[in-house]
Formats: C-alpha cells, structure tokens, sequence
C-alpha cells in the first residue's frame, strides 16, 4: 500500500519549495502560497488542498470560500457546534468542508463501587477499550471520542477530516486502521491523519498497520520524507489533489 505525503504548514511558517501538495493554516500563508513565483522546472508549483482553521470561526470559513478557497478544515468552531459543518455544506458543497481535528489517547480513570448487598466491591474503568479524544483550541482534552464524532460530521456534510494524532503503539496502529474504514473513503482518501507531537514517527508502520493512505507532516518533517518513509516501505510522489 503506498501513501500520499502532503506538508502542513502553520501560520506564519513557509512551505517547502518541492512539496506538491500543502495545507496551510491562515489565510495570509494561502495568499503567500497563490503568489509565490512557480519553482523552476520540473517541479509543479504546490497544491493548495485546504485552508486549515484550528480556532476561526463559521464566518471566517465562510469569507475564504467566497474568496474562493477549494476547502476548508474547520477545527474548534466545529466542535463547540456541529451546525458548522451543516450550514457550510449547504452553503457551499460538502466537497468545500472538512474537518481538522487535534487528538490524543483518552486516559483511563477508575471507580470503586464500595457499596454492595452481595459482600464484593466492583473496580469499573472510564473507558472499556482504548480509543482517541478530540483537544480543545487551549489543548485541553474534551472527552469526545474521535470516531464517532468524525461519522458525524461526515453525516453531516463534511467530505474530508485532518486528523492530528501521535501514533505510539499497537493500540493506536489498530484504532487508525479502524477510523480508515469506518470514514476514509474506498480508498482512504477522506483521512489526513499527521503526527501532533511526535518528532520521529514510524510513518512505515502507519501505511502497513494503520492502513493508512494520506499522511500530513509539518515542514521540518516534511523536509526527511524520504527517512521516515523510504519509497520501499510505501512513500509515493504526492499525487495530483484538487486545488483548494
């Protein structure tokens, strides 16, 4: 299985010349992007496959998709009111929203039932199998699990997500594998998914294990592509992407 590698760029941070295709997360760095001179051949200028908006709100998305930016990935707004996603898709086509998610394991807490008529007490886990929370704009987490949140906003209108999560182990490989074919598309083409922290990820063991077809780095891991996920292990060109 091969993998596309785009290149996310923060605001404020310049893209790399040779990355095909890039998200961006303002709209000065979109500006930057349209306006900067084509390198010089044979290597295409970028394409811009999304706006990404970590904390803007429905209005800000509203005014780049009158602008006329192909997509945008709507972050906290989304999550603080999931009438976003909606009102935007009947706007402007659900092809034009998606979403951007930072995340992180949930961490496990445990209650004691101390009270019982049958002379046993009951140790019960918060959560019953590993699974991945949304974060809050300050990074805080929300208690809201990943998976079932993104088929929510795939119902309602969102055609992409962006998902940042940092893979560690077995249990994440699995829960990227099943978040892939429960809303990445017949081919994976629905899911983004890059490293929120992580400075060394076995991007390898993501295509492999976590199936994943689409993965997003930062420019510094961008710039060691070839490193982390040698053309053997499934790295291919980044692949024509509709323009945002």
């Amino acid at each position: 299985m091969n993998a596309e590698i785009a290149c996310l760029a923060a605001a404020g941070e310049a893209l790399p010349e040779d990355a095909a295709v890039a998200f961006v997360c303002d709209a000065a760095a979109a500006a930057r992007l349209a306006t900067r001179p084509p390198p010089a051949p044979p290597a295409p200028p970028a394409v811009l496959a999304g706006v990404v908006l970590p904390t803007e709100g429905e209005a800000r998305a509203a005014q780049l998709l009158e602008a006329g930016a192909g997509r945008v990935f709507v972050g906290a707004a989304a999550l603080a009111d999931c009438g976003v996603v909606e009102r935007l898709a009947q706007r402007f086509g659900t092809a034009r929203v998606g979403v951007y998610v930072p995340a992180q394991r949930m961490e496990v807490s445990w209650s004691f039932e101390t009270v019982s008529n049958a002379d046993f007490k009951v140790v019960t886990p918060s959560v019953c199998e590993p699974c991945w929370e949304i974060l809050r704009a300050d990074g805080s987490a929300s208690g809201t699990r990943v998976h079932w949140w993104l088929g929510e906003m795939m119902r309602r209108g969102a055609s992409a997500a962006l998902l940042r999560v940092d893979i560690r182990d077995d249990a994440d490989l699995n829960l990227c594998a099943g978040l892939v074919e429960a809303v990445g598309g017949d081919r994976g083409e629905r899911l983004w998914l890059g490293p929120l922290h992580e400075t060394a990820p076995a991007l390898a063991d993501w295509v492999a294990y976590g199936r994943l077809a689409r993965i997003v780095l930062p420019p510094a891991l961008f710039a060691r592509r070839s490193e982390l996920l040698p053309p053997a292990a499934g790295a291919e060109p980044s692949a024509s992407v509709e323009a945002a």
